[in-house]
């Protein structure tokens, strides 16, 4: 079994690459879509490994994975937050 940590380097290297093609089309939306859903599918799947569900709402998400109303400051997000304010000067 893979542990966890090397899924969550190959989930977050994913996603970087993800987000610098999108900024590097100047597709800032989809940048910060895909933040997003870069924090969604790494907590999800500490909940599912670490066989705690129970957390999931702490962290903005339901049961099934879904977004309730919480936003979390990560440093990806700011990342992508900078990438678009420095664009739009």
């Amino acid at each position: 079994m893979t542990r966890l940590i090397d899924e969550l380097n190959a989930l977050h290297a994913s996603y970087v690459d993800a987000i610098n093609a999108a900024v590097a089309h100047d597709d800032v939306t989809t940048a910060a879509d895909l933040a997003a859903d870069y924090d969604r599918d790494a907590i999800l799947l500490m909940a599912e490994r670490e066989g705690r569900p129970d957390l999931l709402p702490l962290f903005g998400l339901d049961a099934d994975g879904g977004r309730v109303s919480v936003q979390r400051d990560t440093p990806l997000r700011r990342l992508v937050q900078r990438v678009g304010a420095l664009r739009a000067a």
